[in-house]
């Protein structure tokens, strides 16, 4: 049972993308998930309102970040080893880390790309409180083991990865929840069977609530990124392809969750695109 005390959180903004945009700067981990939270039910009341023409400036640094964890290279990041308590923290963690992560994509691209229809902000601002409340439940299971959330070094890729497409939603869709966070969708059997195997059941539970609603989070990349290919007239398998090549995305290397990728709306060529990669890679 989480007995953390209520978080005191301000006034919010009363445009939609403002607010996402003021808790994207927010530092504090626990008020930014409990402030995205308190954004949707707002949002769900029809008590904010929507802009979606405005051009918005950023007025401080983002994204918002705690003092730690430190931030370092993938490579330098500590091995999860899964045979003592402190490896399976670090596991916890970088899973944390990756949900925070994802709360700050979704409020991005909320606030950053401007006349898209009203059902893309809806659907972002769902991913944000969904990616929200993920890592709350991380965060409190974290601590139940006796640790906190940047008591270890983590990475930055994924937004890495949101800072070079900022200038192109087409490439920001297709790069961010169509490349970075499917991949998810290949890794979290695997790490849910060494936490089972590790007899931590509370922390494969939240796996199975995050791939589940993760299959939706890709499902809505997917959605938009076949509308803007629509919109400008591309052909959404040579764009994926040409946009990976332009922007150095990571090779996607098998095993592959079929089923959940095809539960997102990847089509078959789409599929036969990546498994044909893979060959020619070698994998």
């Amino acid at each position: 049972m989480n007995t953390s005390p209520p978080i005191d959180v301000p006034a919010l903004p009363t445009e939609l993308r403002r607010a996402a945009l003021y808790w994207l700067a927010e530092r504090d981990v626990a008020r930014k998930a409990e402030g995205v939270r308190q954004l949707a039910l707002a949002w769900a009341s029809s008590a904010i309102g929507l802009e979606a023409h405005a051009v918005l400036a950023t007025p401080r640094a983002i994204p918002g970040q705690p003092d730690q964890p430190q931030l370092v290279s993938p490579l330098s990041v500590k091995r999860r080893a899964m045979n003592t308590p402190e490896g399976r923290a670090i596991l916890i963690h970088a899973l944390a880390h990756i949900e925070f992560n994802a709360i700050n994509l979704a409020l991005d691209a909320i606030w950053r790309f401007s006349d898209m229809p009203r059902e893309y902000y809806s659907d972002w601002l769902q991913v944000a409180d969904e990616e929200a409340l993920h890592f709350s439940m991380l965060a409190q299971h974290l601590q139940e083991q006796g640790y906190q959330y940047g008591d270890f070094p983590a990475h930055n890729s994924l937004w890495e990865m949101a800072e070079k497409t900022r200038h192109d939603i087409l490439a920001r869709i297709a790069l961010v929840p169509r490349t970075m966070e499917a991949r998810g969708l290949d890794a979290t059997p695997q790490v849910r069977a060494k936490l089972v195997q590790a007899k931590d059941m509370t922390a494969a539970a939240i796996l199975d609530i995050i791939l589940r609603d993760e299959i939706g989070h890709v499902a809505i990349g997917n959605r938009w990124y076949g509308w803007l290919c629509e919109q400008r007239g591309l052909d959404p398998v040579a764009t994926y392809a040409r946009l990976a090549d332009e922007y150095q995305a990571p090779v996607m290397r098998g095993p592959f969750n079929l089923e959940a990728r095809r539960a997102a709306g990847f089509s078959e060529l789409e599929l036969a695109a990546l498994a044909a990669k893979n060959q020619d890679s070698g994998w």
